[in-house]
């Protein structure tokens, strides 16, 4: 195939050039990088990508090629995909087909043939920014700016509940689902829990209603201050049952609790943040993908903070020991990544397993 000149245009007027592969076709998007350097599929099928082009920073992507069991969500979410390098050839056992036939596919624009490494730098020292891919540069730099990603936990919930695992299993779990990734039903699952995985728009009502023993606040994408409805059901929800809250779910916990989130400067994207467990001093490699954070100093006088970040000190664990409830910004769920944090899951089943005394 012959080679398309491409450019990615920064929203402070920088200009990339690179080549096409993937589906054809100009796009906007929030750029942001994510330093893994294996699960590149993950990566592809995260619903908390939505809206946003990607930047690899590992310099060769798709050497084991796409494996559908391992995707995080049905299709991707992502507005774009930007690499240094990708393999046109890879060579694993369970591959099903390359990573430039899935992004043809599911219609992502992608770029290769790109100094990835100026492009993320650019990104950390400014901090995150809208940027377009086209077959030109953009002259009005100013429209870029505008973009905003907007109704992203509507745009990646499920549409209906759906059930998984054996309705006779010792627990049932809702799954209030915001943009889950598939590998925290597996995880669920895994342990003996039935799990019924609710859309985002269902109340605290609805969520009861099915009996459960617990709830699970998933990850997704966008502005957690935006999803008033869900924090006000939340809001509702606090203590009548155990809760465990990763990403969103963290950031929406903390919102319901009177907390405050804000924007940062480039985010956690990748498999390899290091977060500080308070009570212990242990330090556990996580898996993070979020670009919100909730302030510690508007979270404390109602929860208890359990986990930083180690490399800037950012909150990324909060208790509420007298609402059964805790949450964590990281994704003990992680695959590909660390399977340092995965005992929070067990935390989870033995709140569940007294639950019905302690809520």
């Amino acid at each position: 195939m012959k080679e398309e000149k491409v450019y990615i245009t920064l929203q402070n007027g920088r200009v990339f050039e690179g080549k096409r592969f993937g589906a054809r076709g100009d796009v906007l998007g929030e750029l942001v990088f994510t330093t893994g350097m294996t699960g590149y599929i993950e990566t592809l099928t995260d619903p908390s990508y939505y809206g946003q082009i990607v930047i690899q920073t590992f310099p060769l992507i798709g050497n084991y090629g796409m494996i559908l069991a391992d995707r995080e969500s049905k299709k991707p979410y992502l507005s774009g995909y930007i690499v240094r390098e990708y393999c046109e050839k890879p060579s694993n056992f369970r591959c099903e087909e390359t990573i430039e036939s899935f992004l043809t596919r599911n219609g992502v624009v992608g770029v290769y043939g790109v100094d990835t490494r100026e492009l993320t730098k650019t990104v950390r020292e400014a901090g995150v920014m809208n940027a377009v891919i086209s077959s030109r540069p953009v002259a009005d730099v100013a429209a870029i700016g505008k973009y905003a990603i907007r109704n992203a936990v509507a745009e990646c919930t499920c549409e209906a509940p759906v059930s998984y695992g054996n309705e006779q299993a010792k627990r049932k779990v809702v799954l209030w689902d915001f943009g889950a990734k598939e590998n925290i039903v597996r995880e669920l699952v895994n342990r003996d829990c039935s799990v019924v995985r609710v859309p985002a728009w269902y109340s605290c009502e609805q969520i009861l209603a099915l009996k459960p023993d617990g709830v699970m606040l998933t990850n997704g994408p966008g502005d957690p201050a935006e999803n008033t409805g869900i924090i006000e059901n939340i809001k509702k929800l606090a203590g009548k049952l155990p809760i465990f809250g990763i990403c969103l779910g963290h950031q929406l916990f903390a919102l319901a609790m009177g907390g405050k989130t804000k924007k940062m400067k480039y985010g956690h994207r990748g498999a390899n943040q290091p977060v500080k467990e308070l009570k212990t001093g242990t330090v556990y490699i996580s898996s993070q993908n979020h670009g919100y954070e909730v302030i510690a100093d508007s979270i404390k006088d109602v929860g208890e903070l359990s986990f930083v970040n180690a490399n800037d000190n950012t909150f990324e664990g909060v208790e509420y020991p007298a609402l059964n409830a805790f949450t964590v910004q990281f994704h003990p769920e992680a695959c590909a990544g660390p399977l340092d944090a995965r005992d929070l899951f067990d935390k989870f089943m033995h709140m569940m397993d007294g639950g019905k005394k302690n809520a």
